[in-house]
C-alpha cells in the first residue's frame, strides 16, 4: 500500500478476484519490484507469465479474474501482475494492454495481447 493509503497492484484494481492457493501469483507495483521479479524469473530459469495491464483498461479488467483463477490451474507456471501507470519505467515498450509475456528457461519466448479466456489458457498449457 502506497503512503497516501491508496492500495497497488492486484489490490489496487478495485476488483473481486479469485484467491491463489498455490502462491505462485506475485504483484508488481513499483519499478523495483518488477526489476527483482523480471531478474528472479531470468536466474532461476523458470517458466512465467507476466500480464501487463491497467486499472483505467476495461479489456484488463475483463480478464484478470481469469489469469487469477488460471494461476490454480497452472500451478508449475509463475504468475506476475504489472500495472504499466505503476512500473512506467520497465514497462515502458509495453504498446497494447493487456500484453501477456510468457517466459521459459529465464528468456521470453512469446508474446499475446488482448483478451480471451481460452486463448489465454491455451498459451499456458503451451508454455507450462
Amino acid at each position: 500500500m502506497e503512503e497516501s493509503g491508496k492500495k497497488k497492484g492486484l489490490e489496487g484494481t478495485g476488483l473481486s478476484l479469485p484467491a491463489n492457493l498455490h502462491g505462485n501469483l506475485r504483484s508488481a507495483s513499483s519499478d523495483d519490484q518488477l526489476r527483482e521479479i523480471l531478474s528472479t524469473i531470468r536466474a532461476s530459469k523458470s517458466s512465467a507469465v507476466i500480464k501487463y495491464g491497467s486499472s483505467w483498461c476495461q479489456v484488463c479488467s475483463l480478464i484478470l479474474p481469469a489469469f487469477c483463477r488460471l494461476s490454480n490451474d497452472f500451478k508449475k507456471l509463475s504468475f506476475v501482475y504489472a500495472d504499466i501507470d505503476e512500473c512506467p519505467e520497465t514497462t515502458q515498450n509495453i504498446r497494447y494492454t493487456p500484453t501477456f509475456q510468457f517466459y521459459r528457461d529465464g528468456e521470453r519466448v512469446d508474446e499475446m495481447y488482448g483478451a480471451g479466456e481460452q486463448r489465454l489458457h491455451d498459451r499456458l498449457w503451451l508454455h507450462s
